[in-house]
Formats: C-alpha cells, structure tokens, sequence
C-alpha cells in the first residue's frame, strides 16, 4: 500500500455517553440520515459515531447500512469535518437503495451544514 495516499480518518466515538451527549447538539435531519452535531469547543479531531435502530431491519441490513456510511465518510466527506466537532450519523433505510454518489454529496453537505437539495 506504499502509492496509496494517506486518507483522513475521523476518530470513532465508542461509548453510550459519548453518543448521548452528542444528541444535545444541533439535528439536521434528510430523507437518507439524521445527523446530530456538537461542538466540542477544543481544536481536537473530528469524531464520529454511527447508529442504526433496530425498527430500520434485521442485523444484516443494519450492517451494510453502516458500512456504505463509514466508506463514504472516508473516501468523501471526512474532509469536510470540522475539528473540535463530535459527529452522530443515525442510518435510515433508503439508504440502501440510494446511488453511492448521492450518499457521498448529501453526507458532505450535512457536514458542511448546508440545507439539502430537494430534485423532482
């Protein structure tokens, strides 16, 4: 992996507490994801934390839910993290069937704190 580029990572939050605190932030709520925002004040890295209830499908489809949020924050939108941020990306399940591309622009755009884009 020696001509792969250095990507930037966002740390993980892993505690209950860690998400729990997050949820007093600002919500900014779409058709694909809910994403709860706090400032933490510092100029630490950007962290993140991925939810996904269980009224959204069975273990198998919470999973893929998941993975295609952590791949596209990582191949896309963790450069439009801010530090000293806290991140929470609760999964909904048109996520599954929404192009990639689309997932990766509107995961930008939330980041950024922009309104979504409503076509059609």
């Amino acid at each position: 992996m020696a001509g792969r580029p250095q990507e930037k990572h966002p740390l993980r939050l892993k505690k209950r507490a860690e998400f729990l605190a997050v949820r007093r932030g600002v919500k900014r709520g779409g058709p694909l994801f809910l994403l709860e925002v706090l400032e933490r004040g510092d100029d630490g890295p950007p962290r993140l934390g991925v939810t996904v209830t269980k009224k959204v499908g069975n273990a198998v489809e919470r999973n893929r839910i998941r993975r295609r949020l952590h791949e596209a924050v990582r191949v896309h939108a963790a450069g439009d993290m801010a530090p000293g941020t806290d991140y929470v990306i609760v999964g909904r399940r048109e996520i599954l069937s929404a192009p990639f591309g689309a997932l990766k622009d509107e995961l930008s755009r939330r980041f950024r704190g922009k309104k979504p884009v409503h076509t059609g």
